[in-house]
Parts: structure tokens; C-alpha cells; sequence
């Protein structure tokens, strides 16, 4: 009423109501205090307690981290172990196997630089992306690409010969000389394949460009070096397609396993036992599905963590948050799985800062 000069019981009681004490649910929100000077390490630690996709961050930091922790050693021995694998100094050495996956804009962008770091310093066991991801990285040990912006003109550029993605700048020069630089290769290939009976499989032909390319800024050069396997199941979706495409005409006869890349890709999850398997996958699509998909053939991986700005509400793999893939049994439901809502070229150069590059610099500076 009109005259009535105290508060309303029931408005008091729904403004005011009692709540459980916060501290029993996590921490405390607290971001960065930049009165303590520019620690860069302690501003990516504080992205845990931020909140939002900071924290989401924090998380992959913490997931990734156990990956690399992890060791055989940790666990209970099984009374079907082998005599090798109840071995303490054995079972200290078995790590988490760790499947990396990327799509083609990633090596497009600086992030090629991070990935060449992960190879370069064998942090990562498997490694799946797309024939972009693969031209990409070694065109550009053959010429650069170029800074652009999101809102030029794609008539302008065509008129200019240069090809756009996202806001970065490809000269189709860049394409002529790949295409120069490739096909005498193919034409090894083909040779090889009737003359030796050779099989190539999207891995192995991979592996022989990351050879014969021999830049030690490339990606493919280092994985072949180490020994660690490019799997690509779409190889021909991009312009090493079109280069098979016209080589084709040239010189036909080049034949591409693929039936025995996705053994040898399933095999890498099959087979990894005793060890615990671990996915990081930037961006969605292929390489996202085909790392999820080997693992669901070991009943899912023990570790995953997801960086994409994809969302699931289309029923796209791409968006699908882990859980989804627990049901699927392509990730274990006790893992402690995590999606980082975020362009992964902001958030997977800060994690790689927070986890696989401290224990790196570490090595190499007591060598």
C-alpha cells in the first residue's frame, strides 16, 4: 500500500535470500593485480580464477599438464601385466601418448611456428591435418605469406592474384613455385611405385615432401626426422590435390593407399596400451573427428582438451563439446576433458607457454 512504510517480507526474503557458502563450490574469482609489475607467468596462473574461457584456459593448462605428467608408474599394476611392464624403471618411462590435430588455417597462421616447436622437440606422437595443413606449411619454406585484414575486397585480390584467408595474404606466385618444386617429386613417386613396388599412403608421402624439403622451419621436415607420423586422410582436398590433379594427365599411374594409413592411424590408439592416450585438438572438422574416431577404438582417450569457437547447436562434430564424444566412447568418462571457447591463435600459444615449452627450455638448458 501506499502508506505502508516497511519492506515487503516476501520482496526482502527473494532479494536476500540465504546462500550456501561459495568456497564450497571453487575458488575464489581473482584476476591478474598488475600493481605487482609485469610477470607474464603470473598472468597466464591467474587465467584459471578469471573466469569465462580464461578459466576454460586455466583448465586445458592443468589437462595438458597431466598428460606430460602422467607415467605408467602411476597407476595400479594389473594382474595381467607382462613381466617387463610390473618393472618399475620400465613402467617410469611409458608416457601418455599424445595425439595433436589441426586444420589448415592453424598453419596458415604463426601457430605453424608453435606446432614446429612441438615436432622439433618430439612433445607430440601423432599429428592429423589437412592437405592445407600440409602445403601450407611447406609452401611457405618456399615463399612467405603475407598480413592482410578481414575486409578486403575479394574481386580487388582476385585481380591481383592473391588469395585471402581470413586476414593473411597468399600470393598465387606462392602456388606456381609449390607446383614447380612438387612435381618432380610425384614423378619420383610414380617411378618409385613401379619400379620398387613402393606403397604410398598419405603418411608416407608426407613424410618423403618433409624429406625432401629439408627446411628446418617446416613441420613435415621435423616430423619425418623424429619419426613421428602426418596423418592427412584428405590429401587431395587442397592444392596438393589439384598438383596429383594435373600430374595425373602428365604422368599417370601414382596410386594412394589410403586403407592402410587409417590401420596405421587406428593402430596409434589400438596399440598404445600400457600407456594412457591424450588429444589436443585446434579447430574442428577432420583432423578433430579422425583423432577422436582411433581413439574410440581403445574404448576413448584418458586426456582431451578442444580449442575451437565452433558451437554444437548445429549437430556439427566440429562444436561438439567432449562430452559428446564420451557418449560416443572417444573419450573415457573419467577423463577430466575440457573446450576452450577460443580462437586458438590467442589460446595455444598461451598454453604451450604454461606447459610442453617450460619443460623443453628446461632440458635444453641442462644440456
Amino acid at each position: 500500500m501506499a502508506g505502508k512504510t516497511s519492506v515487503p517480507a516476501a520482496a526482502h526474503d527473494a532479494v536476500l535470500r540465504t546462500s550456501a557458502t561459495g568456497e564450497d563450490h571453487g575458488e575464489r574469482v581473482s584476476g591478474y593485480d598488475f600493481n605487482h609489475g609485469l610477470d607474464l607467468q603470473a598472468l597466464l596462473r591467474s587465467m584459471y580464477t578469471t573466469g569465462f574461457q580464461a578459466s576454460h584456459l586455466g583448465q586445458a593448462v592443468e589437462e595438458v599438464n597431466r598428460m606430460l605428467d602422467w607415467r605408467l608408474s602411476d597407476e595400479p599394476i594389473m594382474e595381467t601385466a607382462s613381466d617387463e611392464q610390473k618393472d618399475l624403471a620400465f613402467r617410469k618411462t611409458v608416457k601418455c601418448k599424445i595425439f595433436l590435430g589441426c586444420t589448415s588455417n592453424i598453419i596458415s597462421s604463426g601457430v605453424r611456428e608453435t606446432i614446429r616447436f612441438l615436432l622439433e622437440h618430439r612433445m607430440v606422437d601423432v599429428l592429423v591435418t589437412t592437405a592445407g595443413g600440409v602445403e601450407e606449411d611447406l609452401i611457405k619454406c618456399l615463399a612467405p605469406t603475407f598480413m592482410g585484414s578481414f575486409s578486403m575486397e575479394g574481386t580487388q585480390l582476385r585481380a591481383k592474384g592473391l588469395n585471402r584467408i581470413g586476414n593473411l595474404l597468399v600470393p598465387n606466385t606462392n602456388y606456381c613455385k609449390f607446383e614447380d618444386w612438387v612435381v618432380p617429386i610425384l614423378d619420383q613417386l610414380v617411378a618409385e611405385q613401379k619400379e620398387q613396388g613402393t606403397l604410398w599412403t598419405p603418411s608416407r608421402m608426407i613424410a618423403r615432401l618433409g624429406k625432401e624439403i629439408n627446411h628446418p622451419d617446416s613441420i613435415c621436415y621435423w616430423a619425418q626426422k623424429n619419426g613421428i607420423p602426418i596423418y592427412c586422410p584428405a590429401i587431395t582436398d587442397g592444392s596438393l590435390g589439384d598438383m596429383i590433379y594435373f600430374h595425373s594427365f602428365r604422368n599417370p599411374g601414382l596410386v594412394i593407399d589410403i586403407v592402410e594409413d587409417i590401420k596405421g592411424m587406428n593402430g596409434e590408439a589400438v596399440y598404445a596400451a600400457p600407456a594412457k592416450t591424450g588429444m589436443i585438438l585446434l579447430g574442428g572438422g577432420l583432423p578433430k573427428h579422425h583423432i577422436c574416431n582411433a581413439n574410440l577404438m581403445r574404448n576413448g582417450a584418458d586426456f582431451a582438451v578442444f580449442i575451437n569457437t565452433a558451437q554444437e547447436y548445429d549437430g556439427s562434430d566440429s562444436g561438439a563439446r567432449p562430452d559428446e564424444a564420451v557418449s560416443w566412447g572417444k573419450i573415457r568418462s573419467s577423463a577430466n576433458s575440457v573446450k576452450v571457447h577460443c580462437d586458438a591463435t590467442i589460446a595455444f600459444p598461451l598454453l604451450v607457454a604454461q606447459t610442453f615449452a617450460p619443460r623443453v627450455l628446461e632440458l635444453v638448458g641442462s644440456h
